[in-house]
């Protein structure tokens, strides 16, 4: 079943005039603490300034300068965690709606087809980018505005990562991703899809063919499970195959009546948000803590309660029931939490709620990256410095999420960012170094 509203934004966008009001709301702060809790540099404070006096192509330039995803991010980035939290507005009366306004900048872009960043027509050296997600597409698009040759190498069909196979359209449209990835190939990127490096090629075949910097993005793509009785049976399945199952074909999956939903971030909610949309009669959130701790925004909350989401706020999972090897209900035990990192269990509040598919959306793990020739934590994370990628390898990089273990879409990009500028740093100096050494090849042999 495909449902209309599954396709389209749940949130609305700004009229000229109403983006104008909102920004004309801002205190103009000198000391900008919005722009200052950017992970991406996006630059709130300027961008704003310039919808409050009518100048919506000086916000596009400004959006566009610092992070290369904005359209992406003005829909899915947690403004209430970051810039919005920092805005001084919020000690009158609410903070700007900075997500809002750079959407309206975002699609305004869009609608006028202007574009404000160039690549160099020449081309220094080639720098390979394993992984489509956030973080590759902002190193990519980096190196290629310094005027590198930047190939990006996907194992799948399409390029975003999870912004493609993840991300509910109600929040994230596809036209979206898609819009953003055809800018970056603008740039002069060139993107190389089903191509799974470690397997199609490998990292020294990358190397034969004149790549002299290598940065690994590849992201989370094994899901977590819960090591508990029944996650075997038919109809329990994880978040990355339910969602990438979901997207990709515009909802045309079957979902049935009874939906359980394990977990309390974003992900989660899109889970539910999907399952609801695409025609579930009773969706339920089951999360291990309280809700004041579950890690989702409070818009994407608001959301999945707004559809008549249930939410069961600390109760553990401890069994999934199945009949003919297919599951029919599930069991969960009720939390007394003591404190942050102690509970007590409370038989008395043991549960039992029919489920015709459970879903765990618990977390993501790094998927296997031996081929990289890395060094890589207890968690199957790639040991980097996460302020500018530098690895154990000299000409390999790596950003995102295989780094920090999962974080936020404007994280990536940031840090994606990060990795590029060091690679331009490392590529600027073997080519310092080389001029050097020939240039005193040059003058010994001039000598004899």
């Amino acid at each position: 079943m495909m449902c209309k509203d599954y396709l389209e934004e749940t949130k609305r966008a700004y009229s000229p005039l109403n983006a104008i009001e909102e920004a004309s709301r801002c205190l103009l702060c000198h000391d900008a603490p919005c722009s200052k809790a950017c992970p991406a540099g996006t630059n709130p404070e300027r961008f704003i300034r310039s919808i409050r006096f009518r100048n919506v192509s000086g916000a596009v330039e400004t959006i566009r300068e610092g992070n290369i995803l904005g359209a992406c991010c003005a829909r899915v980035c947690p403004y209430d965690k970051l810039c919005e939290e920092a805005c001084s507005r919020t000690g009158i009366d609410r903070p700007i709606d900075i997500g809002g306004l750079q959407r309206y900048a975002m699609d305004f872009e869009k609608s006028f087809c202007k574009k404000t960043l160039e690549s160099p027509e020449t081309k220094l050296q080639k720098v390979a980018v394993i992984g489509s997600g956030p973080a590759g597409l902002a190193a990519a698009a980096v190196l290629s505005l310094k005027g590198y040759k930047a190939t990006i190498f996907e194992g799948k069909e399409k390029a975003g990562g999870w912004l493609t196979y993840g991300i509910v359209p109600s929040r994230l449209p596809q036209e979206i991703v898609d819009y953003e990835v055809d800018y970056i190939k603008s740039l002069g990127v060139e993107f190389k899809m089903n191509t799974r490096i470690g397997t199609d090629l490998t990292i020294d075949q990358l190397k034969e063919d004149g790549y002299e910097a290598i940065c690994v993005t590849v992201g989370l793509q094994s899901p977590v499970v819960l090591s508990i009785p029944g996650v075997e049976l038919s109809g329990v399945t994880t978040a990355v195959d339910f969602l990438s199952a979901a997207k990709p074909t515009q909802g045309a999956i079957e979902i049935p009546n009874d939906v359980i939903i394990i977990g309390g971030g974003d992900v989660a909610m899109d889970c539910a948000t999907t399952a609801k949309l695409l025609g579930a009669k009773k969706v339920t959130i089951i999360y291990r803590r309280t809700v004041e701790e579950m890690p989702a925004t409070k818009a994407e909350l608001e959301h999945v309660n707004g559809l008549g989401i249930c939410v069961l706020p600390s109760f553990k999972p401890v069994e999934i029931l199945g009949e003919n090897g297919k599951v029919k209900a599930i069991k969960a035990v009720g939390l007394d939490w003591l404190d942050r990192n102690t509970f007590a269990e409370v038989p008395e509040s043991n549960i039992q709620l029919k489920a015709e598919l459970v879903i765990q959306a618990i977390g993501q793990k790094a998927e296997e990256i031996s081929y990289t020739g890395l060094e890589v934590n207890g968690k199957g994370l790639a040991v980097s410095d996460q302020e500018n990628g530098k690895t154990n390898i000299e000409y390999v990089f790596a950003a995102g999420d295989i780094v920090n273990g999962g974080k936020t879409v404007v994280e990536a990009v940031a840090r994606g960012k990060a990795a590029a500028n060091s690679i331009h740093e490392y590529l600027s100096h073997k080519k310092n170094c080389s001029h050097i050494a020939e240039e005193a090849a040059v003058q010994k042999e001039g000598e004899r």
